[in-house]
């Protein structure tokens, strides 16, 4: 299950859910002020890596592109 980031149009707090994607979101309420429906963030995608790849920090030596 995907996990959805908001935060409370009222309090200004920022919460995480674990919740289905076709569970309706207009039912979430804020845990620390219990307003509904909070604003949807944008969540910044993350990717795991198992070693080997390109790196941000690692820089090309040689190859065909120099």
């Amino acid at each position: 299950m995907p996990i959805y980031e908001f935060k409370c149009k009222e309090c200004g707090h920022e919460f995480e859910l674990i919740m289905r994607a076709s569970a309706n979101k207009e039912e979430v309420t804020c845990p620390k002020c219990h307003a509904k429906n909070p604003e949807r963030l944008m969540s910044a995608f993350s990717s795991g890596s198992s070693g080997g790849g390109f790196s941000a920090s690692s820089s090309c030596g040689g190859g065909a592109f120099t």
